[in-house]
């Protein structure tokens, strides 16, 4: 008997994977490389879980572009650990038991056949004029690091989860797209007052917003006249009259740098 309460003992922790176990196990080269076969389902994979925030081509629409991961310094094990895990304070989740491993390394190979070597130029800027520009035209919206403004999205680590010529859109105005919690709405009031600020959170009864004003309120959707989701960010455009081309790049180069308070490199 006690034989084979230890043989079923073992044969759930094989099942289960034993957690440790598994992570002991993993290799840390991508076994499934220049696998044709692995390739294409990989293709699947990505576009149909990837392919929204990082694009058909991987070079990035709201997220980093993937096609210099690995020229930019990451390693196979690297990139399956933040497939595996996301990355915290970012809009990159951890894909957990949606995907087995052998499928994240079915992924990363067809993204390898993407892979392109690294830009011999990488656009110079002055960071330390960028970060006067930030204060000047976005911390009253943005915070780093725990200063500046909530009404936007927390910029502490916009340098590992934008890519550049993502930001250029966003700022320039060609992107008119915006994350969860802060989808910009307009309420009316019953007098014809309109509130404006963005939904933090709503059902079939009731709408919560951040105003203008940074102050959390609460309404009851039948005391209001009208309760209308925008389609246009709150992001203001800037255009060259207001950000010039190399106060463009200053900026830039100083969200670039933005890594949060403490983060891992995932190599």
């Amino acid at each position: 008997m006690k034989h084979i309460r230890l043989a079923v003992t073992v044969s759930i922790l094989c099942l289960t994977g034993g957690g440790r176990v598994l992570a002991q196990d993993r290799p840390t080269k991508n076994p499934v490389e220049g696998n044709a076969e692995a390739i294409r389902a990989g293709m699947g994979l990505y576009r149909g879980r990837c392919a929204d925030c990082h694009g058909m081509d991987a070079r990035g629409i709201r997220s980093p572009d993937l096609t210099q991961v690995w020229a930019s310094g990451r390693s196979d094990d690297g990139l399956f650990k933040i497939l595996r895990n996301g990355v915290p304070g970012t809009e990159m989740p951890a894909v957990g038991v949606r995907m087995s491993d052998e499928e994240v390394w079915k992924v990363l190979a067809y993204l390898r056949t993407l892979a392109t070597p690294a830009p011999t130029e990488i656009p110079g800027g002055n960071a330390e004029n960028g970060e006067r520009i930030f204060w000047a035209t976005c911390g009253g919206c943005h915070r780093v690091n725990g200063r500046g403004g909530r009404l936007g999205p927390d910029m502490s680590r916009i340098g590992a989860s934008r890519a550049r010529a993502v930001l250029v859109r966003q700022i320039r105005g060609a992107v008119e797209d915006f994350k969860a919690g802060y989808e910009p709405v307009t309420l009316t009031t019953p007098n014809g007052q309109a509130i404006r600020g963005v939904k933090k959170n709503e059902d079939l009864f009731s709408v919560q917003i951040m105003d203008t004003r940074e102050r959390i309120q609460g309404y009851v959707r039948g005391d209001l006249r009208e309760v209308v989701n925008d389609t246009r960010s709150a992001m203001p455009v800037y255009g060259t009259e207001q950000l010039n081309e190399s106060d463009l790049n200053d900026l830039l180069s100083y969200l670039g740098s933005l890594r949060g308070a403490s983060s891992s490199d995932g190599r």
